[in-house]
């Protein structure tokens, strides 16, 4: 009787696989050779799968190079296994794009190689490759990443995005930038990107209702990275079962923080060094050159209600930073930065770090406007040591960038405390491989300091 009840329903979910349309990018010019470019091809085959209601575009197994492309909505691009698309290593195969979304990123017109704005129901899916080749793109001033050196992938305003199974290698600046997007699914992706300066894993800026799982990243930039480059916070966000390596910083919010953080759940995260030791653009060389949790607050915004936990940490210079500051930059040059921002409702649990250096962690606010309940406990920490007596820093850098290394070899073996109100240790053990004079905790300006 059931299987006669269910038989009607089988047979619709059957007719809506058939219907589904796939437009093999062969079809349309596409070759597998890297002398030749496929742009054209692979964009027609997006722009047919888009007109026709929408569907999948199917890159098979071969070696494609292309410059510029972009997704619309209601298009799945599939790789198979043994695909890759190559970025092409001339930045005129590359397309200036402008959005009307005003962020601190989009002030100038951008090069990627695969673009979405404003596009609904879009998926890069399979076990094939996309390789930017990023190499190629030399650093030419400060702040050049995606002007001259592309990113690999860049969305912003989507929504109902998937991209899961494929491997990310090798691009010229940020591998994955979403901005301001809803509903992200990012599910057991390979990211390999040691290859220039500005090389992040993974950037959420300003996006809602995001999960992240079962993801591989090696990056000499920042690996799992929150940003708000605008006045929207980035909220609601799961982060979990990843392993990730880094020349800098490991699990980072910020730097940029114009909207700020809320309700940011990041578990079961393992942070080493990388295999491959071969390249450093920023950070340290060995292992993740400033902290593996770095929480920050310095151009606005607020930060409240995070929860990271069950993290495994091998290799880090100074395992923990929280930083409250004013570095005030704005998003735009019209929209200037307003009071100083906060941090309170951050809860960090079940943490092993082991190989750490001998810098110590710190968490610090500025004057009158103090870091405010943060618990701390079940957390085991072994440095390096080997330190005598250090004075607390007396410049607080108020409107420096923020790194954990900002001070050199912090006063405590543990933490560091400067203006902060109403922070909980518990179970929290840290051990010196050499012996160390300082004090595990120093605070200063910190009333409700509670350590058990």
């Amino acid at each position: 009787m059931l299987k006669r009840l269910l038989m009607p329903a089988m047979a619709l979910l059957g007719a809506l696989a058939a219907d589904a349309a796939v437009y093999n990018i062969v079809d349309y010019g596409a070759v597998s050779d890297t002398t030749r470019l496929s742009s054209n091809a692979v964009q027609s085959a997006i722009d047919a799968c888009n007109n026709g209601g929408g569907g999948t575009v199917l890159v098979p197994a071969g070696n494609y190079k292309i410059g510029s492309i972009m997704l619309k909505s209601n298009v799945e691009l599939h790789l198979e296994n043994g695909a890759t698309l190559y970025g092409s290593t001339d930045i005129n195969d590359y397309i200036p794009v402008t959005t009307d979304y005003v962020s601190l990123r989009t002030v100038t017109p951008t090069i990627q190689l695969i673009y979405a704005d404003k596009a609904d129901h879009v998926a890069i899916t399979g076990q094939g490759t996309i390789d930017g080749r990023g190499k190629a793109f030399p650093k030419l001033s400060w702040n050049d990443e995606g002007i001259t050196r592309p990113h690999l992938l860049r969305l912003i305003r989507c929504s109902d995005v998937a991209v899961t199974g494929v491997t990310l290698k090798n691009s010229g600046c940020w591998m994955q930038h979403y901005l301001a997007c809803d509903r992200v699914k990012i599910d057991g992706i390979t990211v390999i990107n040691r290859n220039n300066f500005n090389n992040d894993a993974l950037d959420l800026d300003g996006c809602h209702n995001v999960t992240v799982s079962n993801m591989i990243a090696d990056s000499d930039d920042d690996a799992i990275t929150l940003k708000s480059t605008s006045p929207r916070l980035c909220e609601d966000i799961t982060i979990s079962n990843c392993v990730v390596s880094s020349h800098c910083n490991a699990i980072k919010l910020g730097t940029e923080t114009n909207g700020g953080f809320r309700n940011i759940n990041i578990r079961g995260i393992v942070v080493k060094p990388s295999a491959d030791q071969s390249s450093q653009y920023f950070g340290y060389p060995g292992g993740i050159g400033h902290s593996a949790i770095s929480l920050e607050i310095v151009d606005g915004g607020s930060m409240r209600n995070v929860n990271i936990g069950d993290i495994t940490i091998t290799g880090t210079e100074s395992p923990i930073f929280i930083r409250l500051a004013d570095r005030a930059r704005p998003y735009s040059k019209d929209h200037p930065v307003e009071g100083v921002g906060s941090i309170s409702g951050v809860v960090l649990h079940d943490i092993l770090i082991d190989g750490a250096g001998p810098t110590g962690c710190s968490i610090t606010g500025i004057e009158d406007h103090p870091v405010t309940d943060i618990l701390l406990h079940d957390i085991t920490i072994r440095q390096a040591g080997g330190q005598k007596d250090v004075a607390a820093p007396t410049d607080e850098k108020i409107a420096e960038y923020p790194e954990s290394t900002m001070w050199g070899i912090l006063p405590a073996q543990g933490f560091w405390l400067n203006h902060t109100r109403d922070i909980t240790f518990r179970n929290v053990k840290v051990f010196a491989e050499q012996p160390d004079s300082r004090p595990i905790y120093v605070a200063t300006d910190s009333p409700g300091l509670v350590t058990e």
